[in-house]
């Protein structure tokens, strides 16, 4: 595995997997999801937490996958958007009054588009770096 490409891969497709959720969840769908407060602690988790997808992505394409071009990278993406999203849906519904079916749906849906676009920056960067 080569370090350099592993931390370049995985710092771009966090910053653009928080980018895109933002996008998702925090502009365009913010009627349907809910708002974390605004606070610099919860803001800071979230985008740690999308770092951690970026070196996630970027360490399986990297080691284990050769995954290096752009379709490969997001259909690979969307199959972990896919599962993800299924694995934390699942849980939110048993768990919160306020996830319906329809929320996990559109969840689910949002979550494959924005790990596939995630997923081909990383396996871009995997064949450029």
């Amino acid at each position: 595995m080569k370090t350099k490409t592993f931390i370049i891969a995985g710092i771009c497709g966090g910053i653009a997997n928080w980018l895109l959720a933002r996008l998702s969840y925090g502009i365009i769908l913010e009627d349907y999801f809910p708002q974390p407060t605004t606070n610099t602690r919860s803001l800071t988790y979230i985008f740690l937490g999308c770092l951690s997808l970026g070196f996630f992505l970027s360490y399986f394409f990297n080691r284990w996958a050769q995954i290096s071009t752009i379709s490969t990278g997001a259909k690979a993406g969307a199959f972990f958007g896919l599962f993800l999203a299924l694995f934390y849906g699942f849980i939110k519904l048993a768990m919160e009054n306020s996830m319906t079916t329809e929320l996990f749906t559109l969840d689910i849906a949002v979550s494959i588009g924005i790990t596939s676009i995630t997923g081909a920056l990383v396996g871009y960067i995997n064949g450029k770096v």
